[in-house]
């Protein structure tokens, strides 16, 4: 049922369906158009093999009458309540959630079904009733919206369903972007539902296909670890309280108050109106500019058509706009060679001027100028740097921990800024920007080199479209100033930025099961691991220790730099190497394995290897 121009479709069914193993959600992908194949993924008739299913598929597209097919809801009177027991604790990667969605990867165990689904949604209800201290007298709003992952659709019902039974109302966007669910607490338009209380975005950024989670908004932004925490608590326990006629209610109060809206509209034009805006409010400020975009099959196909194009630019030879939940072509992430390369070659082929590329859920982005030179990482967050500091002289640029030593000479001495090395992980480095504005410090971009960033400007929301959006003000205001031509503007801004000759990242698996740790927790030798490193180092005279640093041991030295650091998740000790030449890298890497030869429960072959290489 199509949604246009912010009309509300009320009453959307909303019904319970049996989660499909990877093999016959695969079929369905591939037996009819994408936007068909969701909608019949939450259809299953009785007894269908995967085979059946892909015959049937091809033979019947006639979405206006589903005769055959039904909705497996769990029947109150004949079906006893069985769940699977699940740990709600696993399902928590710092201020997100992420599970497994899609059964048949060996190895991966489904976790986040239907039913896990719907407990997360009412526990998160519970915690916004709480926040907002609803008293009954207002009904408390959420939308749900969600990237192309195949598991999409089963799981936006599933939240519905939990929201619903707690009595919210209900907006679904559909396919839409995590930066424009954050928007859609703070929007202001009752044609479109807005502002909402709260926020869902159903996304798990660039990994596996088999994989999804959550993201949760309020207008204050985005959720933290221990709301996250308190989420999954109150799942849990609703979840070993789940009753069949429970969860029959719940089905029930979705079909009526579930409403559908095209907020992504709203999101797009408001992008539309910033370029207009910086531009002096000229109506196509990218005229003769030809930009190509690369969604990678994620949920940014949009910025083309409905960004770029309204503002003058030709988009021709962009590519992997259509929504694809298996991504076909390469991963959806920023960071990923493979990705990178596609995009680049796209500009080139083209002879286009600008190439954006983001990653699944859009909070993401980098770019390539018309040379082909990447901006990405180190160069992505000195672009962003330059722009900002253009606005704002003097301010404080905070990033994650791994950021080059070039980096904050470039920030510091070329442009005059302060640069605020921070920890990894993107709403570390936010929180840190929110935090110094807090107690008098003036920062206006806080940016992870995975390419999460976010400016003041924008609520401190990591929206890959925005950062880009700033990039294509240069370009409107240098051709209107008649400065000068393709992506220059863009190049020039970063001149001057030392770059290293060599860059890798190895990880250090801890072994959790060694007679080493003693009973003890992968952190806690992970930490020993560190310690020892920082008191080596301290005997090292041709090794400095950086004076001012926040995570893991950063240490300085043959005109490069190491950082070995304990993963903020997983029983890992990533280190990462800059260096002038490899003859160099290798000396800094032969000091680190000095240093933690003793540590037998330490996985360091990836080192050894690197530096017998050399």
């Amino acid at each position: 049922m199509a949604v246009s121009s912010g009309k509300i479709i009320q009453n959307v069914f909303v019904c319970r369906n049996r989660q499909l193993d990877s093999t016959t959600q695969f079929a369905v992908r591939n037996s009819l158009p994408y936007y068909q194949a969701r909608k019949l993924l939450t259809w299953r008739r009785t007894g269908f093999s995967a085979m059946q299913l892909r015959t049937l598929t091809t033979n019947n597209t006639d979405h206006g009458n589903r005769g055959g097919f039904y909705c497996n809801a769990v029947s109150a009177s004949s079906a006893a309540l069985s769940l699977e027991k699940v740990d709600f604790s696993k399902l928590q990667n710092g201020s997100d959630i992420r599970g497994v969605a899609v059964a048949g990867v060996e190895g991966e165990p489904l976790n986040l079904n239907e039913h896990v689904a719907e407990a997360i949604a009412a526990g998160f209800a519970a915690w916004l009733m709480e926040k907002k201290k609803a008293d009954g007298s207002k009904r408390l709003r959420v939308s749900i919206g969600h990237d192309s992952r195949i598991s999409a659709q089963i799981l936006q019902d599933a939240v519905s369903r939990g929201l619903a039974g707690a009595g919210l109302e209900v907006i679904q966007y559909g396919l839409a972007s995590t930066p424009a669910m954050f928007n859609s607490t703070l929007s202001e338009d009752e044609e479109f539902i807005c502002p909402v209380d709260g926020s869902i975005m159903i996304t798990a950024s660039h990994l596996p296909y088999n994989r999804n989670g959550f993201k949760f908004f309020t207008n204050a932004g985005g959720l933290g670890k221990y709301d996250i925490k308190d989420i999954l608590e109150r799942a849990a326990s609703i979840y070993v309280n789940f009753s069949v006629d429970g969860l029959k209610n719940s089905e029930r109060a979705a079909s009526t108050s579930v409403k559908r809206v095209d907020y992504m509209s709203v999101y797009s034009s408001n992008l539309v109106k910033a370029v207009r805006k910086a531009a002096g409010n000229i109506e196509k400020p990218l005229e003769g500019f030809h930009i190509v975009v690369d969604a990678g099959n994620g949920a940014g196909g949009f910025f083309a058509a409905k960004v770029l194009e309204p503002l003058g630019a030709l988009t021709s030879g962009s590519q992997f706009l259509e929504p694809d939940g298996m991504f076909p072509n390469h991963i959806p992430n920023p960071e990923d060679k493979a990705a990178m390369k596609a995009i680049t070659q796209a500009v080139l082929d083209n002879k286009a001027d600008l190439g954006i590329i983001f990653d699944t859920d859009v909070d993401r982005s980098a770019a390539v100028d018309s040379t082909g030179r990447e901006f990405n990482r180190n160069r992505l967050i000195a672009l962003m740097a330059a722009i900002v500091l253009e606005e704002h002289p003097e301010t404080t640029i905070v990033t994650d921990s791994v950021t080059s030593d070039g980096l904050t000479t470039f920030i510091e001495k070329k442009l005059g800024g302060k640069h605020h090395r921070f920890k990894r992980g993107y709403k570390n480095v936010i929180d840190e920007g929110i935090r110094l504005n807090s107690v008098g410090e003036e920062s206006h971009l806080a940016i992870e080199t995975s390419g999460h960033g976010a400016l003041k400007e924008n609520h401190w929301l990591d929206d890959g479209a925005y950062l880009m959006v700033k990039v294509l003000n240069k370009l409107a205001s240098a051709r209107a100033s008649g400065s000068v031509g393709g992506s220059k503007v863009i190049t020039d801004l970063v001149e001057g930025l030392e770059e290293p000759g060599l860059s890798i990242e190895l990880r250090f698996k801890i072994d959790q099961s060694h007679a080493d740790l003693k009973g003890g927790s992968f952190r806690d030798y992970g930490e020993a691991v560190l310690k020892h490193l920082e008191n080596t180092v301290d005997s090292e005279t041709k090794l400095q220790k950086a004076p001012v640093n926040y995570e893991g041991v950063r240490v300085s030295g043959y005109g490069g730099w190491f950082l070995l650091r304990l993963s903020l998740h997983d029983p890992v000790l990533p280190l990462n190497i800059e260096a002038p030449s490899k003859e160099d890298a290798v000396k800094l890497g032969l000091a680190v394995l000095g240093a933690v030869k003793n540590f037998s429960a330490l996985d360091t072959s990836a080192l050894d290897k690197f530096v017998q290489a050399s």
